[in-house]
């Protein structure tokens, strides 16, 4: 089973607290949906735990604070931890390795069981479902098709800092319901994630384009993947999603839109978005009660300033009024 992330789009905030070691079991088991066996856990010390969550993705921090050993069945689920103290050792796939506080890693290969041994741990888990890997990334057409798999559970070094500024956005994200209550804002957090594990942590995606990806980016790819814009702006679209509507790779839309435009297909998609804020500012009637900030949060447009930035250049305004 999966570990567990809320079952709509709504956002979830959970906060628990206590000193009896088989409640402590019984509410893990269930907040992460997996089997977990517990060694060396007793009553009389706090056991913690907080998440802010939507259904793609959750930020968990967590204290187990004594010494434990822990048998996870798979989670299903990417789960990168950042250890804030205590030590935490790991055995995954004949794998045996150690950390401390300071280190972010993956917890295990998802699709695995692992064996924990912690001690005095408190973290912040970071929680992505597998799903949006896939509207990310491409697998290597010498490989079965399938999913990609992480191959070192320990991140890239200099590519570390990125993870670490894109979980404080998305841990900012998550304070703000107005946001999260829009289903384009928690699609592009969650494949910001998605991107920035894949480019922290060795795995099987392929970044370089293959020759049929060449050869399929054409005006073509690009007019159909338009056209396939155009006429959803309002859904949470992935690259992935306009590549299959353009009966091609995901490396070959990305291309197609590099080549014949100088853009990207999610920043098409922007602009696209953009100008249906424009248009709703100069229609919206004043005593409807909607802001310039609840249109732009609708149309997926979350940090003000940003927007502020991207409306100046395409409109030439610094001001906002409705008619």
């Amino acid at each position: 089973m999966a570990a567990r992330l809320p079952d709509n789009g709504a956002q979830s905030r959970i906060d628990f607290s206590t000193t009896d070691a088989s409640v402590a079991i019984d509410y893990y088991q269930d907040v992460y949906r997996t089997h977990m066996s517990f060694s060396g856990i007793r009553d009389g010390v706090a056991y913690t735990h907080s998440r802010l969550g939507v259904e793609l993705f959750a930020i968990d921090e967590l204290q187990l604070p004594l010494n434990m050993d822990v048998t996870l069945d798979p989670f299903k689920s990417l789960i990168v931890i950042n250890l804030q103290a205590g030590q935490y050792g790991r055995e995954c796939a004949g794998t045996d390795e150690c950390f401390v506080g300071g280190d972010v890693f993956i917890i295990a290969d998802p699709h695995l069981p692992a064996n924990l041994r912690l001690l005095d741990t408190k973290m912040q888990t970071t929680m992505l479902d597998l799903s949006v890997l896939a509207q990310v990334a491409t697998t290597s057409p010498t490989r079965a098709p399938g999913p990609v798999r992480f191959t070192g559970f320990q991140p890239i070094s200099h590519r570390l800092a990125n993870w670490r500024r894109t979980t404080k956005y998305v841990h900012e994200l998550l304070v703000n319901t107005e946001a999260t209550a829009q289903p384009l804002i928690r699609g592009a957090a969650a494949r910001m994630l998605a991107a920035a594990a894949l480019t922290t942590f060795p795995n099987t995606a392929v970044i370089a384009p293959a020759a049929q990806d060449r050869r399929d980016a054409t005006s073509a790819t690009v007019r159909r993947a338009i056209a396939f814009i155009e006429q959803h702006p309002d859904i949470d679209l992935s690259v992935a999603d306009m590549a299959a509507a353009a009966n091609v790779s995901i490396r070959a839309v990305q291309m197609a839109f590099r080549r014949h435009l100088d853009t990207t297909p999610m920043h098409y998609l922007r602009d696209i978005r953009l100008d249906h804020v424009h248009q709703e500012l100069l229609s919206t009637d004043p005593a409807s009660g909607a802001t310039v900030t609840s249109i732009a949060t609708t149309w997926g447009f979350y940090n003000h300033s940003r927007f502020t930035a991207s409306y100046r250049r395409a409109y030439g305004r610094t001001q906002f009024h409705l008619p």
